[in-house]
């Protein structure tokens, strides 16, 4: 079965994502079935979504519960054979979907698939060898791993992981991770299982890049996002390598940002200060167990 308008829907999820989600949304075909799960109760948000796009399913968290957890919502509610997980800051092109659909035509025991960024300084794919990528630079190749704001999944395929896997109840992603690296995580998971991931080089997107949420929670954004970029990566590599392999691979860093901190306290920078002591606690609070708990001080 190859992917088209009836059997593909999209899951965006959202967290004051006010002002960047309707160039997204405009950007997606009218007759493609959108849930967008909002990691709040912004009934408001929910009911003007809901209004103005008749394919739109608002889906409401009640609280902020990251990516990789409110994704397995969406996914699980979504009711086609092929779902398309999207970031609000991504925009496709006209042709996105369609050249998406036929690549599905030849390529149909995929896991997932995906768009490739027209940012080139920063592709959203690893490969798996550079010879692989020379020589196909106009057709779909299998790749390592694919960036979290485009992933196109085979339901089917991944549902078999899932229960070869028997240990993440029908999630896709690992809700230990609240942000960062959650995509990484799936992806080796998949490869694990033998089974494949694509790009397809002629289906483009636009990623605007660390703008899903308003700029004006920017700070505050920004000690989240240093927080858990280092409890993810300490996360990440226990689970995949080891314990002692995460602590001699972050402890350097650790002892840097708690360095930092202490320099920039002295000479009086305080998001400076703040940003390098979040990293440090990051890395501490993953060191002894604790849950990714950190949440940006957003009302």
């Amino acid at each position: 079965m190859s992917i088209s308008r009836q059997n593909l829907s999209i899951v965006i999820v959202t967290f004051k994502s006010e002002n960047v989600i309707h160039q997204c949304i405009k950007s997606i075909d009218k007759e493609i079935p959108i849930i967008v799960v909002e990691n709040s109760n912004n009934i408001e948000f929910k009911n003007n979504l809901e209004k103005k796009y008749k394919n739109i399913q608002c889906v409401l968290s009640g609280e902020n519960l990251g990516m990789g957890t409110a994704n397995n919502l969406g996914i699980n509610l979504s009711k086609t054979d092929y779902v398309l997980v999207l970031n609000p800051d991504v925009i496709l092109e006209q042709n996105t979907l369609h050249e998406l659909m036929i690549a599905s035509e030849e390529i149909n025991d995929f896991a997932i698939i995906s768009p490739v960024s027209k940012n080139i300084e920063h592709l959203n794919y690893k490969i798996l060898n550079n010879h692989q990528e020379k020589n196909n630079q106009n057709l779909p190749f299998n790749v390592k791993s694919v960036d979290g704001y485009a992933m196109l999944f085979n339901k089917k395929i991944m549902e078999e992981i899932i229960i070869q896997e028997n240990i993440y109840n029908n999630k896709y992603f690992d809700e230990s991770f609240f942000l960062y690296l959650e995509n990484d995580d799936l992806c080796k998971r998949v490869i694990e299982k033998k089974k494949k991931i694509f790009v397809v080089p002629k289906s483009k997107i636009n990623h605007l890049g660390a703008s899903a949420v308003d700029q004006k929670y920017n700070y505050e954004v920004e000690l989240s996002r240093n927080w858990h970029w280092i409890w993810s990566k300490f996360y990440f590599n226990k689970k995949h390598v080891g314990f002692f392999k995460a602590f001699f691979d972050g402890f350097f860093g650790f002892f840097l940002s708690i360095f930092k901190s202490f320099f920039y306290f002295l000479v009086n920078k305080k998001f400076k200060r703040k940003i390098y002591l979040n990293r440090a606690l990051g890395f501490l609070n993953a060191l002894i167990g604790k849950s990714s708990w950190y949440r940006p001080n957003i009302k």
